[in-house]
């Protein structure tokens, strides 16, 4: 027989090799990484309302071997049969759990909602809430809940916070700017359709409503003014006539004054202007032409942000540098809202700038009044018509010789005058208020969208650090604490990128830190209303910490460390197989050798932070989550396992054989597949020759699943072999 990829090249399901051979599945050979698990050391989930009905059900699992169980939830909020939640199981189920527990030694750890996907508060329409957010903090406390009664352990929760755009997942932090999509050289990794790297899409939120607005294409061109600026260096004046050196590439006015502010909507940055057509220039701009001008602009915000904040710390000093500085499909949108926001406020000026002349002729007409008014009342009856007059409408009628002549007094033209200026002062005024206010909404509207990674960073974090806080609290033994494994999810969602995952247990932890370490934090508990009118509100109002434990920084880190972590799934990172672009200069072998590398990579970069508190073991052939028993799919988990152990992982393994259950005779078959893959020993007992090797399909395809009595025991149910009975029957 041939070895292919640690196993032989033809097996069937019941020819497989002995087992306890370690050689079977390329485990333990000379100079090879060990990564035997033993049976105790593997569990599998039990979805509940899927896998088990009720705690019966959860037992039977250990009746069968299962030394680890994580207990899943499908249901998301509201409970039913098939898709149960925390709050369905009671504390007479909970009682019986803790006693399975200690009466099996076995360990439960959980998973939250299938239901939870990050905590953006994300709804079936694709919009985001605060609301929702919150809503999804307390469906995940239920879970720590739970897991705090089982004694403690991990409560696994998803991420996938938001779609992005795979060939532009870029991490902007304090780190540095770098796009995930791309290696070292700059080659395009993984991409979602083959025309994504020019056609890239950006959603964009409003952040006071966490909705989402637009969605910005990278293939869109946009018409934008060109800018009036210095063709070279020389000595000259800014807007206040202060001497300055004004150098190449500086904004000017139309005096040729260095602009202060290039960016003010109204003294700010203008076009340049074609005295021959005319015309202001303009000119279509592309997505990366945006990118220099969102960089460009930030390297503004960082020279002037002490000016401009009204702070004493630098831009990098201050935590809201991460949310001011400019996207460039940010910037891409302020384009568009920018060209709406001056046609306003030009048809303002436009509309508003006879108003002057309006207010005094109204002025005069009503002098004017007052003297004929009086001059007539001093005129006989029969002597007024000396002073009567024929009004300009009835002039320009009369000319027209379609009425005849009338004349009326001049306080009653004035009056009709009075009335048609009147209605032009109405017109103006209404029309030029209309004009400013779409102006001042159009300008709040750009101010408040945000690429998404803003409110995840500003609100979604904020959720999770609430949840560590919350496992924090309810852990009762320090050696054995609830910790919230956030999970990397689908490929296609922010989260999905193992780098990403790192992103978000960092800026929790970070959160949950602050949480715990200052008495005054922004949003916190008010024992006044809130004037949102007040300039300190805007400026960040500090409101006393309902978290603050007044513990010193160093303890907040470890204590945040210690319950907030990731859960590693091996099957989702897989998936990324399918997006992942082969390097046609390399030969199939040597592309696959590049994923896993990659794949690889991913995994030691995770545990060597030591953020994994989770792992979930399940294969797939890189399409879809099949949920198929390690070993059955493409995905490299016995070297996952290997590198895990490398760096002092001993936590939870949870295989979730979803797949086993339809398409093999049990999911507990899924486990038992696992514990072969890794070399899991067998102890028989009885009478079998011994020269006949004992082997997994006996236990696997006899023991479960078939009409005969089993001969075999596995885990802590297996008897010493020091005795057996007199009549030398099998023990079951």
């Amino acid at each position: 027989m041939k070895f292919t990829d640690g196993y032989y090249s033809h097996h069937p399901m019941v020819d497989y090799v002995n087992a306890m051979d370690p050689q079977a599945y390329n485990q333990g050979a000379p100079g090879e990484p060990d990564v035997t698990l033993g049976i105790g050391d593997i569990g599998m989930s039990v979805p509940m309302g899927i896998s088990a009905a009720n705690v019966a059900g959860i037992y039977s699992k250990i009746r069968m071997g299962a030394g680890k169980l994580e207990i899943q939830f499908p249901g998301y909020r509201t409970g039913q049969r098939n898709a149960q939640t925390p709050g369905m199981l009671g504390e007479d189920q909970r009682q019986a759990l803790r006693e399975m527990q200690q009466a099996n030694e076995v360990r439960f750890t959980t998973h939250a909602s299938f239901g939870l996907m990050g905590m953006m508060g994300r709804d079936e329409r694709g919009n985001f809430s605060l609301y929702g957010a919150n809503q999804d903090l307390m469906e995940l406390k239920r879970a720590i809940d739970f897991q705090a009664d089982m004694g403690g352990g991990s409560v696994v929760m998803h991420s996938g916070e938001f779609e992005r755009p795979m060939t532009d997942m870029i991490l902007d932090d304090e780190t540095g700017r770098v796009n995930l999509a791309r290696d070292r050289t700059g080659r395009l990794l993984v991409r979602q359709a083959h025309t994504q790297e020019v056609d890239a899409k950006f959603d964009l939120l409003d952040d006071r409503t966490s909705q989402k607005m637009e969605t910005v294409q990278k293939d869109r061109m946009v018409a934008y003014p060109v800018w009036r600026k210095a063709k070279e260096d020389y000595y000259g004046e800014d807007q206040d006539r202060n001497k300055v050196l004004i150098k190449k590439g500086d904004y000017l006015d139309y005096q040729n004054r260095k602009i202060r502010d290039p960016y003010d909507p109204i003294k700010g940055r203008v076009p340049e202007y074609n005295s021959e057509t005319g015309r202001f220039s303009t000119k279509l701009m592309h997505f990366d032409d945006f990118r220099k001008e969102a960089a460009e602009k930030n390297e503004w915000i960082q020279k002037n942000w002490k000016r401009t904040m009204n702070t004493s710390k630098e831009w990098y000093e201050d935590p809201e540098w991460y949310y001011k500085k400019i996207y460039p499909e940010e910037q891409f949108l302020h384009a568009t809202l920018e060209t709406q926001e001056g046609h306003a406020r030009g048809w303002a000026l436009q509309y508003g700038q006879d108003t002057d002349n309006i207010l005094k002729a109204i002025d005069k007409i009503e002098k004017a009044q007052a003297f004929y008014q009086k001059l007539e009342a001093s005129i006989p009856e029969e002597e007024k018509w000396k002073i009567m007059k024929q009004s300009d409408e009835v002039r320009s009628l009369v000319g027209s010789g379609l009425i005849p002549p009338e004349t009326k007094l001049p306080s009653a033209i004035l009056s009709d005058t009075m009335r048609e200026i009147r209605k032009r002062l109405e017109f103006s005024r209404q029309a030029s208020v209309s004009q400013e206010q779409q102006a001042q909404d159009t300008a709040e509207t750009r101010e408040h969208l945000i690429t998404p990674i803003k409110r995840l960073e500003r609100h979604g974090v904020r959720m999770y650090a609430e949840a560590g806080i919350h496992a924090l609290q309810k852990s009762r033994d320090p050696n054995n604490p609830v910790v919230v494994a956030v999970e990397n999810l689908f490929p296609e969602r922010f989260g999905g990128h193992i780098e990403e995952l790192k992103w978000v247990i960092r800026k929790s932890r970070d959160r949950m830190v602050e949480l715990l370490t200052k008495p005054y934090i922004e949003e916190g508990v008010s024992r006044n209303p809130v004037d949102m009118n007040e300039k300190k509100y805007k400026a960040g109002l500090l409101q006393e910490n309902p978290f603050y434990l007044g513990i010193g920084r160093e303890e907040a880190e470890k204590l945040a460390e210690k319950h907030i972590k990731t859960t590693l799934d091996t099957g989702h990172l897989n998936m990324w197989r399918k997006y992942w672009q082969n390097d046609p200069k390399l030969s199939k072998e040597e592309n696959e050798s590049k994923f896993k590398e990659w794949y690889l990579t991913q995994v030691e970069s995770l545990a060597k932070d030591r953020m994994v508190g989770n792992v979930h073991l399940a294969d797939n052939f890189g399409y879809q989550d099949d949920h198929l028993s390690p070993g059955q799919g493409n995905a490299p988990i016995t070297e996952v396992v290997s590198i895990l152990k490398k760096y002092g992982y001993d936590k939870a393994y949870t295989v979730e054989p979803g797949a086993d259950a339809s398409t093999d005779l049990s999911d507990f078959h899924g486990l038992m597949k696992t514990w072969r893959l890794f070399g899991s020993t067998i102890y028989g007992v009885g009478l079998g020759a011994p020269q006949i090797p004992t082997r997994w399909t006996d236990v696997q395809y006899s023991y479960f699943g078939q009409n005969k009595p089993p001969y075999y025991v596995f885990g802590g149910y297996a008897p010493s072999n020091d005795w057996t009975l007199w009549s030398a029957v099998p023990m079951e």
